[in-house]
């Protein structure tokens, strides 16, 4: 982990930066190709070309940005996807790995194009 992501997890509780840390694995899990790591904004920020995924801790949950969220909206009916296509897993919840190792692969992948004039992504 870059050092600059790494000193930004130090504001947060133990908790969510072992939940950051368990979501960091899976992102390199999901590909093999090489990954980018970097703040952009300010946001943990991980590219493959320029294909990301995001994941922003929150003092009691974590956001995940990663296009293809949107596409397992039904898989993800216990979770809170925000206006803006972010699922969010609170702490009390269970983290649903492999669907998210799915997720990021598709997200880093060229084989889903995002339809900004429908504001649809499909693979």
């Amino acid at each position: 982990m870059r050092e600059d992501i790494f000193n930004y997890l130090d504001k947060f509780k133990e908790q969510t930066r072992q939940r950051f840390n368990m979501l960091y694995g899976l992102i390199y899990e999901s590909t093999s190709q090489n990954i980018d790591e970097k703040l952009w904004a300010k946001l943990p920020s991980f590219y493959v070309n320029d294909n990301f995924v995001r994941i922003i801790p929150f003092k009691d949950h974590i956001n995940i940005e990663a296009k293809t969220v949107v596409l397992h909206r039904n898989e993800l009916s216990e979770y809170k996807i925000t206006p803006k296509g972010m699922l969010q897993i609170f702490h009390n919840q269970q983290v649903p790995c492999e669907l998210l190792k799915i997720i990021f692969k598709e997200s880093f992948e060229d084989s889903c194009k995002t339809d900004k004039i429908n504001n649809s992504t499909k693979c």
